[in-house]
Parts: structure tokens; C-alpha cells; sequence
């Protein structure tokens, strides 16, 4: 026992009409990575919000090392050692970064002021030792997702804490950021922190993991040795059942053109140039790139939330006259975007509105009123057909797991019965057995004539899900590759071509 630096034992917690924890327990070993595995859904986030004192557990015991310990919010989880960086970036994005890590606990000059100079100097000093490259006077939001991220883990690792919590820290970070991760954790087990670490990369589990406990459905399966384990053994414990092929067939009858980019030039000199390329009916279309490839751009300028300087861009050899999500959803664009958080849910409205509110115009009455009975029937219809895990439709989004508001959001497109779906990564933050449901819902899409752009950093993906793979560098079109010439290999050629 004198290894264990945590013990969280017979942890019970239950939401309005859900039980998501149910007598939860394992133990974490002072100086290890000890990995929790398990489905979106499956009680992972919980049950670290309980740990770290966000929710308040209903039944159970948190012991640090070998005291037990009551945490009612996430001060006192810090003040026991006990730090976490969140799935989803929480930072103050008008405020610089010293600002940001610092946040509550600013130095202090003699007169009880906030010290300004001690603070630079301390966000130096720390971002130095972590061989981090931030500015500490940038404003929060003027930095990349990946710079972001990094700002998150420098926040956590400042407190000093015995305990890290990482969940899904990678989740916006290039290969090189997460190797940089990974030489930082390494760092911290040698002076003997623990670190629970939350991811649904297999590859990252097996490269940085010692144990890994496995969670389903609200209750642990198992915790074992990381070299007891093989990635198809650890998916059957997380999803009960065999995936024996990683994506499933994609079968479909490619058709016409339905959507033609001429020449497309962003407004903003930085991004893409001279961008031409046809999606056919029945086609996913994969965009592959590294980070600032200005993938997210491109999509984006086609959907009108960019601005175009040069270009057109034709559905159906109709041009969109003016380019702006009205007029793109008119034509029968969705775009389900990339980050689920700040452009994709609405928090704080219930699963019907979300799924709802981008074909809101279908449910109005003779009177000019909407009908709430209509809009109601057919977003569960939809959620249904995508196997949504809610207690209820009225239930809040922002209550649901990543994977589970993937699904509403894709509901919500196809609410709006879309003939184009651009997906910008889909599968992101989300576990194995949802990602197959997410590709199989895309096969059938494209099998009905649908057509499918999907932007991915995960290169099996590009290569499992696309007909054809658009490839940008740099803002620019360095490669169209068919499927017989999709690998790993020519993606990453095409990717790395100016550098």
C-alpha cells in the first residue's frame, strides 16, 4: 500500500434519471501512468470531475496518499496535491498567457497589488522549464488550439502537484507536441508524480501507459499491467464485444459533381491559395494536412464563415451568388465543425433545440409560430437513429459525453437533409466503438448519393473512410491522391512538401 498515492474506493454518482458511476474503485501508484480506458459514456470524465471536486459524489471514499480526503470543489482538490487538465480548454481568452496560469493566485507586491513583473518572470521561468515557446504577453486567443493546450498542461504542472489528471490532452496537438507531452510526463514520474491519463489513442496508451483501468458503463471492468495487454484485447474489454475491422465497407456508386471550389483564395493573406477540386455524389473526399495546412479554412470559406478573396464555388453547376452559411445550408451544405465545444453545441439548451436549430424554418406553423410537437418528434426520430445515449431529449447537451454530442450534432445536419456534409474531424475526443458508428453512419450516407468532405489528422482514418484524399501544405493544393495511391506514406509526402 505504501505505493499507492491515490485510492478511490466504491465511487457512486447519479444524475436526473442516470446512475453514471456505480461503486467505482481502483488505485494509482506514486510515479506511474495509469491509463483509464473505456467508451464515451462510459464514466471517465465523472468520475475525474469527482476526484478533482466539481461533482459531488454520492456514495464513496477518496483517499491521497492514505488519507481520506473531502474535496467540495476543485480548491481544495489543488490544495491536496491533486491538479487536471480538462478535455476541453478552459482558459480566459481576452487575457494573456501569464494571466491565464497564474489565474487566482497572482503574485502579490507589498501592497497586496497584483505583481506584474514577478509574474512574467514566473511564466518564464515555467514555460522555459517545460520548453514551452510562448509568449507570456500574448492574448490567450491569438494563440493556436496546440499553443492552448500547452498553456493547459503549464497551468497543471505549476501547482506542484502529486496527482496530474490528463484528459485527452492530445487531442489538438501534432506529433512532435504530443512526443514533447510525453518527455514532460516522463519528467514527472522520475520525481515520482502520478498521472491519470485519458485517451482513446491506442497508440498513446501502449507508448506512456504502466496500468490501465477500464471503465463501461458507469463501473470498472478491470485494472491490469500494460504489458498484459494487446489493443484488440483492451477495445473487447472497453466495448464488450469484437471490432474486427477498424472501419466498415464504404460501398457506394459514385455520381455527378455536386460541388465544384474554382480557384479559391482566402481574404486573409496567411491562408489558402488558388484552391481547385470536385466532390462527386456517393464520395467521401478526405482533406489531409498538418497543423496549419489551413484545412479548417478551406472548409470553412465554402460554408461562408471566411471570407473569399478570389473564387467560386458551384453546387450542382448552380454558383453560389453569395457565399455565407444561409446560403450554403439553402443549398444543401451541413458542416459538422471541429471544435465541438465553442462553434459546435449550445450548452446551456437541451438535445432537442441543438439538434433543431439549424432546420428550425421546417417547423413553422400556418401562423407564423413554431411547432414545438413536429420539432420534438423529429429530433428524437433522429437521435434515435443515431443510438444518442440521453435520459431525455430535454436533457442539456453540455450533460452528454463527447461521442454522445457528436451524434446530436450530426442529427442536427441531417435534420436539414443535407446533399453535402462537410465533417471536420469527426472522430475527435471520441472513443473506438463510436468512431464505427460514426463511419458507419457515413457509409450510409454516401450509399443514399450523399456526398461527404471529412478533414482528419488521423491518418488510418484518411486512408480507411476516403475515396480520394485532398492534400494541403502550407495553404496550398500539393497533392490529389486516388484510392489506390491513399497511404500513410504519399499523405505525409504531400504533407511535408515545403518544409
Amino acid at each position: 500500500m505504501a505505493d499507492n498515492i491515490l485510492e478511490l474506493r466504491r465511487i457512486t454518482k447519479r444524475f436526473p434519471g442516470v446512475l453514471a458511476l456505480s461503486d467505482v474503485s481502483f488505485l494509482v501508484k506514486k510515479g506511474t501512468v495509469h491509463a483509464l480506458m473505456g467508451e464515451n459514456g462510459a464514466g471517465k470524465s465523472t468520475l475525474m470531475k469527482c476526484l478533482f471536486g466539481m461533482y459531488k459524489m454520492d456514495e464513496g471514499a477518496i483517499f491521497v496518499d492514505g488519507k481520506e480526503r473531502h474535496f467540495n470543489n476543485a480548491s481544495d482538490a489543488m490544495h491536496a496535491g491533486v491538479s487536471m487538465i480538462h478535455q476541453e480548454l478552459s482558459n480566459a481568452p481576452d487575457r494573456s498567457v501569464a494571466q491565464n496560469l497564474w489565474l487566482g493566485r497572482e503574485p502579490l507586491n507589498k501592497i497586496r497589488l497584483i505583481d506584474h513583473k514577478k509574474m512574467r518572470e514566473n511564466t518564464v521561468t515555467l514555460l522555459e522549464s517545460l520548453n514551452y515557446h510562448f509568449d507570456p504577453g500574448a492574448k490567450m486567443s491569438n494563440l493556436s488550439i496546440s499553443q492552448q493546450q500547452g498553456c493547459e498542461i503549464a497551468r497543471a504542472v505549476s501547482y506542484n502537484s502529486s496527482i496530474v489528471i490528463m484528459d485527452e490532452p492530445t487531442s489538438s496537438l501534432t506529433e512532435n507536441e504530443v512526443e514533447h507531452l510525453f518527455s514532460i510526463i516522463r519528467d514527472l514520474k522520475s520525481k515520482g508524480v502520478a498521472i491519470i491519463y485519458i485517451s482513446h489513442k491506442m497508440e498513446e496508451i501502449f507508448n506512456i501507459a504502466d496500468e490501465v483501468t477500464v471503465m463501461r458503463d458507469g463501473k470498472t471492468i478491470g485494472t491490469y499491467p500494460i504489458g498484459d495487454l494487446t489493443s484488440d484485447k483492451l477495445i473487447t474489454l472497453m466495448v464488450d464485444r469484437d471490432l474486427t475491422h477498424r472501419f466498415p465497407p464504404v460501398e457506394s456508386t459514385i455520381g455527378d459533381v455536386c460541388l465544384e471550389a474554382k480557384n479559391l483564395t482566402a481574404a486573409n493573406p496567411r491562408s489558402f491559395k488558388n484552391i481547385s477540386f470536385k466532390l462527386n455524389r456517393g464520395e467521401i473526399l478526405g482533406i489531409g494536412g498538418l497543423v496549419g495546412a489551413q484545412r479548417t479554412e478551406l472548409v470553412e470559406a465554402i460554408f461562408g464563415i471566411r471570407q473569399i478573396k478570389e473564387g467560386e464555388i458551384l453546387v450542382h453547376g448552380k454558383p453560389i451568388k453569395k457565399i455565407r452559411p444561409k446560403n450554403a445550408i439553402e443549398s444543401g451544405i451541413g458542416f459538422v465543425t471541429e471544435d465541438r465545444r465553442n462553434s459546435g453545441i449550445f450548452p446551456l439548451l437541451n438535445i432537442t433545440v441543438n439538434t433543431a436549430i439549424a432546420s428550425l424554418g421546417k417547423h413553422i406553423n400556418k401562423i407564423g409560430l413554431l411547432n414545438h410537437n413536429t420539432m420534438n418528434e423529429v429530433a428524437a426520430q433522429q437521435n434515435k437513429k443515431l443510438k444518442t445515449i440521453t435520459p431525455s431529449m430535454n436533457s442539456l447537451i453540455q450533460n452528454l459525453s463527447g461521442g454522445n454530442q457528436q451524434k446530436v450534432i450530426l442529427s442536427r445536419w441531417l435534420m436539414t437533409l443535407p446533399e453535402i456534409l462537410i465533417m471536420d474531424e469527426p472522430t475527435r475526443g471520441i472513443d473506438v466503438g463510436t468512431k464505427y458508428e460514426i463511419y458507419t453512419i457515413m457509409a450510409e450516407l454516401v450509399k443514399q448519393g450523399k456526398a461527404i468532405i471529412m478533414i482528419s489528422s488521423e491518418m488510418p482514418e484518411l486512408v480507411g473512410m476516403s475515396h480520394r484524399v485532398l492534400v494541403l501544405c502550407e495553404g496550398q493544393l500539393t497533392g490529389t491522391l486516388e484510392k489506390a495511391d491513399i497511404t500513410q506514406e504519399t499523405i505525409m509526402r504531400c504533407a511535408t512538401m515545403f518544409s
